[in-house]
């Protein structure tokens, strides 16, 4: 008994075939190491989010209020994107939260609790009473020029303390 064998004998047909069979994983191998020497080199690789805190000053409530809100300059010159989650205080009694102002479509203003306000990588998060703030309650022996304890927490930074100056609203 004699078994015919058949050697393999390259064809078009097959050599077509194997040349696209390996282009594929070449190419996306290509691709994402293009991709990863782009991010490399514009310095983003390993670069954690390094956030600072500057202009820190809350508002002096008027009137019978007692609630009033804080603001702050963060900066973030890091490589990554990060998120300020809660600022605390014990200078402050009561909780103290996060929130937005929205208009009404008749004009009215209103303030929305958020959970977290972003820090984009080399940018900043200016807070201000048009935009995002921390809302709390006013310590009765507040004057102007005094300066209240805050320590602001980050998702992925370590928490920033910084005092903010009691300043009276416009000013």
């Amino acid at each position: 008994m004699t078994s015919a064998h058949h050697p393999w004998h390259p064809t078009r047909r097959r050599l077509t075939e194997t040349l696209l069979a390996a282009l594929v994983p070449v190419a996306a191998c290509s691709v994402a190491l293009a991709g990863l020497t782009v991010w490399v080199s514009a310095g983003k690789a390993g670069a954690p989010p390094r956030v600072g805190v500057s202009d820190a000053r809350v508002f002096l409530p008027y009137g019978d209020t007692t609630d009033t809100a804080a603001f702050f300059d963060i900066s973030n010159s890091g490589g990554a994107d990060d998120r300020l989650v809660r600022v605390t205080s014990t200078d402050v009694r009561g909780e103290i939260t996060l929130s937005r102002h929205r208009m009404t479509g008749s004009g009215a203003a209103y303030a929305e609790d958020v959970e977290s306000a972003a820090v984009p990588a080399g940018g900043e998060l200016s807070m201000s009473p048009q935009s995002i703030d921390a809302t709390l309650r006013a310590g009765a022996d507040w004057r102007t020029g005094d300066l209240v304890a805050f320590t602001l927490h980050f998702r992925h930074s370590d928490p920033v303390h910084v005092p903010a100056v009691v300043v009276r609203p416009g000013s």
